[in-house]
């Protein structure tokens, strides 16, 4: 059980919760916060006094006054009104992550809310109702407005819900599921959707997945290091040293480890190859640079999911109610954008070392990795996928924050679309799983015609395990399949499972 408003939450909390089914619960104290808060909702409410979105319209129509009988209208017109997403809907990992997110950021006493609607939210999470919430229309200020008003939508029994991946109405889902929908009351409408929720969720888990992969592109740049013969000179610790960046330590170390006491690489140390091409040469530089934006994405994520992005904020302990702008994307929008470039970068130098394992000119190996060239064409195709995917990112890549366009009557004029930046990322991340699936499916069948010469501990074990799934090329087959058993095999954690269970846990 993740307890809620004791501790900050962090990514492995959010993973938990988002993709295992952890149950989440309210701290008492978290409680008692968001009790105080609401105390001081009511008393506004009581009063003629104009308080933005509490007794006011929103946005550009905050000059309007609501009188009392408006008051909870107001705040359920709010979350149907902006029920505007389109596209695809967002994946149920992404939506639970946003509840869970939500849910610490009012726990947290800020925003107003009662505490009945917070739990009612945590309802939706420990029963698995997941909200279908469209990926589209997001610009990333005054919050996530659209999807989570999606999310809330739910909440009252209007909107969709995903049932078996599919988006039907949420009221029968409901129902099945024994869950009572709410009204709102005054404020609770603003708080449900003023707020940074779905692009920090989405960066979250992309942050959890992208640890992983820089794991996996090491042990990809080992098996293609072990194939064409390279050398672990270049890995040398004393290198690192001098340029102390950890990423690149970190790199230089698992390779070091993966190929340790390899027969390939030590068959060719007095070989007439001077020097390694830059796509083996400089990994640890790379790969330790995309290692270093991860560390740094993952310290502007963990301060985002436990922060209150609501506005207005209620001071608890003066009862002040201040307008502000923290439901700003800026400080997310920034590292997601440098996040996609440094995920881009690991495809990007995957696909060159894949691009010297299929071309003998620069591989000493047959003609794209087949023993009978001409009738085969072995791997010619699958490296002008990589090639595809690592074009398409360069597109994704573009920093979404370079852009912004006034909504509200020009009343929101800056906005980060940072939410843009974080599905961005996501779908990077997913096209380089399939690129350094693509090299490593190289790589083994070039470790093939080494000579019967065993590559090192780790690179081995690789070798060995996805071999149980990946048979030799022999002869032309239809490809897609093997690549999508390796990638599933770096998505489910089997392929580090099998490099980590001899080298011991790899670095990040």
């Amino acid at each position: 059980m993740l307890i809620i408003g004791n501790a900050p939450l962090t990514v492995h909390d959010v993973r938990c919760a988002a993709r295992e089914g952890e149950q989440a619960a309210l701290s008492g104290e978290a409680v008692k916060r968001i009790e105080a808060s609401r105390n001081w909702v009511e008393k506004i409410l009581e009063s003629e006094k104009p308080v933005y979105g509490i007794t006011t319209g929103f946005g550009n129509l905050s000059k309007i006054y609501i009188g009392p009988g408006d008051r909870e209208k107001l705040q359920r017109n709010l979350i149907l009104s902006h029920c505007t997403g389109v596209g695809e809907y967002l994946p149920a990992d992404v939506v639970r992550a946003a509840i869970l997110l939500r849910v610490n950021s009012l726990s947290m006493g800020y925003s107003g809310i009662r505490v009945s609607t917070v739990e009612k939210l945590l309802e939706l999470l420990n029963k698995g109702i997941c909200p279908a919430v469209p990926c589209k229309g997001s610009v990333g200020a005054s919050g996530d407005l659209a999807p989570l008003a999606h999310m809330a939508a739910v909440l009252l029994g209007e909107g969709q819900a995903l049932e078996n991946g599919l988006a039907v109405p949420s009221l029968p889902v409901l129902e099945k599921a024994g869950f009572e929908p709410i009204s709102l009351a005054g404020k609770e409408g603003l708080a449900l959707i003023n707020g940074t929720q779905i692009m920090t969720g989405i960066a979250a888990l992309v942050c959890c997945d992208a640890r992983e992969l820089m794991k996996i592109s090491d042990i990809a740049a080992a098996l293609s290091l072990e194939a064409l013969r390279g050398t672990r000179t270049a890995f040398d610790g004393r290198i690192a040293a001098i340029r102390p960046h950890k990423g690149q330590a970190d790199t230089a170390m698992n390779i070091l480890a993966l190929t340790e006491g390899s027969e390939i690489i030590k068959s060719h140390e007095h070989c007439d190859k001077i020097q390694d091409a830059y796509s083996l040469r400089c990994v640890s530089q790379v790969h330790g640079a995309s290692k270093d934006a991860l560390r740094r994405t993952l310290e502007a994520v963990d301060v985002e999911m436990n922060a209150v992005t609501d506005n207005p904020i209620i001071m608890a302990d003066t009862g002040e109610v201040i307008s502000g702008g923290n439901f700003h994307g800026q400080p997310i929008a920034l590292v997601m954008d440098y996040l996609k470039i440094a995920v881009s970068e690991l495809g990007n130098i995957s696909e060159r070392r894949l691009s010297r394992l299929v071309d003998r000119n620069l591989s000493d190996l047959p003609d794209f990795l087949t023993a009978f060239p001409g009738v085969n064409s072995g791997y010619m195709i699958p490296q002008y996928t990589a090639a595809a995917l690592v074009s398409e990112n360069k597109v994704l890549a573009h920093p979404a924050s370079a852009d912004s366009i006034p909504t509200s009557a020009n009343q929101e004029d800056h906005v980060s679309m940072g939410t843009i930046g974080a599905r961005q990322a996501m779908e990077i991340l997913n096209n380089v799983r399939y690129v350094i699936a693509i090299e490593i499916m190289a790589a083994l069948q070039g470790i093939d015609f080494c000579d019967q010469l065993r590559p090192g501990a780790g690179t081995r074990a690789v070798h060995e395990y996805l071999r149980t799934l990946v048979p030799h090329l022999e002869e032309d087959r239809i490809l897609a399949p093997d690549i999508r058993l390796i990638h599933d095999a770096i998505v489910d954690g089997s392929l580090i499972a099998a490099a980590e269970a001899v080298t011991g846990a790899l670095r990040f």
